[in-house]
């Protein structure tokens, strides 16, 4: 059993960047081809061990918790219209009986605010942070590979991957110290987190991405709501205040990681999921051929 056994998926953001598609949608319920965007990172999830899932929700995300629950008048008409495929792909992404728990998140105060709301259901124990909105292809699953990297050192793990040539500025980037044993050399201590440093003075190309391994004593760093940048809760100021006292871990992923929280890198996730799939991936292809002459 993994000693990672809960993640929490901030879901309450308003989906700015994909505007008007998520207007009434959660961002996270729109499809990457075939499945909504959360489905896909749930199962990430569950690929890593994962046995409890906790979204912090906004108002007006009810529909997400509908998703994971049955639709009794749909399955009945599948049912007894013998359509016996489609009601099993309805019912494959349904959770086990206390497999999900819904936070509401009361107002808007940062990502920080959001993982903070979730610490009556965590306890003591070290958890998972997903942001649904980086999607992550990769196998093993990237949640498993940090998973893996934090039941090697026993630590808080971010994982990381390399900024687009010349574009390190615009993102969250890591301070590296020595490499750890094993993972290929591609796990590192953590120095320091740096958000969007001035060009030039990025101390490594290597940013934040959508998963991290924390372990409980973060909560006592994001209990002092201090704000930051924004004028928001950050979760990267509670990680700088407990690297001072915890060793942290970035390790860079084997996959590819699509944006799903930009209209662009939603694209490129749904061509990407429609050109792997097993049985509509040849069709696909031949689609998107044809789209471009």
């Amino acid at each position: 059993m993994s000693l990672v056994r809960k993640a929490v998926l901030p879901v309450a953001g308003l989906g700015t960047r994909i505007l008007p598609a998520g207007k009434i949608t959660p961002k996270n319920l729109l499809n990457v081809f075939d499945r909504p965007l959360l489905a896909h990172v749930v199962a990430e999830g569950l690929a890593a061990g994962i046995e409890h899932f906790i979204f912090i929700l906004g108002r007006g995300q009810s529909a997400i918790e509908d998703y994971f629950d049955h639709a009794y008048e749909l399955e009945h008409q599948l049912e007894i219209k013998g359509k016996t495929e489609l009601l099993a792909a309805l019912r494959a992404d349904l959770p086990q009986p206390g497999q999900m728990s819904f936070v509401r998140q009361m107002a808007p105060l940062g990502l920080g605010h959001a993982i903070w709301c979730a610490r009556d259901l965590i306890g003591q124990e070290p958890f998972a942070v997903m942001l649904p909105d980086m999607l992550m292809d990769a196998n093993p699953a990237a949640l498993a590979q940090a998973v893996a990297a934090h039941e090697a050192t026993g630590g808080n793990i971010v994982v990381v991957e390399p900024a687009p040539p010349g574009e390190a500025h615009k993102y969250g980037i890591v301070s590296l110290g020595e490499t750890a044993p094993g993972f290929d050399g591609r796990l590192k201590a953590m120095t320091g987190m740096v958000e969007k440093p001035a060009p030039g003075t990025e101390p490594s190309n290597l940013f934040i991405s959508g998963r991290y391994i924390l372990r409980s004593q973060i909560f006592e760093q994001l209990a002092t709501h201090e704000k930051g940048a924004g004028g928001e809760i950050q979760l990267t100021d509670a990680m700088l205040k407990l690297l001072a006292i915890q060793p942290f871990h970035a390790l860079e992923y084997e996959g590819v990681t699509y944006d799903c929280g930009d209209t662009l890198g939603l694209l490129r996730a749904n061509l990407a999921w429609a050109l792997k799939h097993p049985e509509l991936g040849a069709r696909a292809r031949a689609i998107a051929l044809g789209a471009l002459g």
